[in-house]
C-alpha cells in the first residue's frame, strides 16, 4: 500500500493513501486535531487517577504522543491499549518527525513505543503502560467494562464501513465501564444512529479546524 508524507495546516505531517484518497489525520492540522478530539474531548474528561485507554488504529502513534504530552501536566496513570491491522515501518515513523513536533523530552518515550513489542505489555514511563496488539478488530477479545475511554481512530466510513457498524459499535461499548466515553473525530448521520443502536448516548460537539462537529458516545 503506498503512503505519502504530506505536510498539514498546522505544519505536523501526516500520511495520504493515494489509492484511497485517505489520510491518517485531518489535512487542516493532525496535531491540532489530536488534542481536540482525543485529548480534550477525550482524556481531559476522565476524572480518575488510573484511566484506561483503548485505540482503535495505532497508525503514527500521534495519539499517543499527546497523550504522553498531557501526562506531563496531570499526574494520572494511564494504561494504553491499541491495536493495529497494518503497522507502519519505523522507517516511515522516523521520517515523520513526531518525535520532535511537540517537545523533544517526549522523543525517546515515542521512539521506544514503536519499537517495543506487540502483544506485550510495557511501562514506558512511571505514568504509562503500552499494550500493542497487531490484529482485526473484528476477531480481536476485549474484555468487558474494562476501558474508561476508546480512542476510536479508524479510517472512514467511507473507506472501511465495516468498522463503523453497529456490531462493532457494541463491542466498543460492552468493553467499556459505566460511564466510559468514546470520542472519534467523525459525525456522519449512520455512524451516529448506529452508535445509539449499539446502546451509547450521543452528543456532537465543535470540531477541530476543518470540521463542524466530531462526536462523543457515552455510556
Amino acid at each position: 500500500m503506498e503512503r505519502k508524507i504530506i505536510v498539514t495546516g498546522d505544519n505536523s505531517k501526516t500520511l495520504l493513501i493515494p489509492d484511497l484518497d485517505e489520510t491518517y489525520h485531518s489535512k487542516h492540522g493532525a496535531l491540532n486535531e489530536a488534542r481536540h478530539v482525543f485529548i480534550r474531548h477525550g482524556l481531559a474528561e476522565i476524572k480518575k487517577e488510573q484511566v484506561n485507554i483503548f485505540e482503535l488504529g495505532f497508525g503514527t502513534g500521534l495519539n499517543l504522543l499527546v497523550t504522553m504530552e498531557y501526562l506531563s501536566n496531570h499526574p494520572i496513570q494511564v494504561n494504553y491499549s491499541s491495536i493495529e491491522k497494518y503497522p507502519l515501518p519505523f522507517s516511515i515513523i522516523k521520517e515523520m518527525g513526531y518525535d520532535e513536533l511537540i517537545d523533544s523530552s517526549f522523543s525517546k518515550t515515542y521512539l521506544d513505543a514503536h519499537e517495543s513489542a506487540w502483544e506485550e505489555e510495557v511501562a514506558l514511563t512511571e505514568q504509562l503502560t503500552l499494550l500493542k496488539q497487531e490484529g482485526d478488530i473484528k476477531s480481536a477479545l476485549m474484555e468487558n467494562s474494562k476501558f474508561d475511554l476508546i480512542l476510536f481512530d479508524a479510517f472512514g466510513p467511507r473507506v472501511q464501513p465495516d468498522l463503523w457498524s453497529v456490531d462493532i459499535l457494541f463491542k466498543m461499548y460492552s468493553s467499556l465501564k459505566l460511564d466510559g466515553r468514546l470520542v472519534t473525530y467523525c459525525a456522519q448521520g449512520q455512524f451516529k444512529r448506529n452508535l445509539k443502536a449499539a446502546g451509547f448516548k450521543v452528543y456532537n460537539v465543535p470540531g477541530p479546524p476543518g470540521k463542524r462537529e466530531m462526536t462523543i458516545g457515552l455510556k
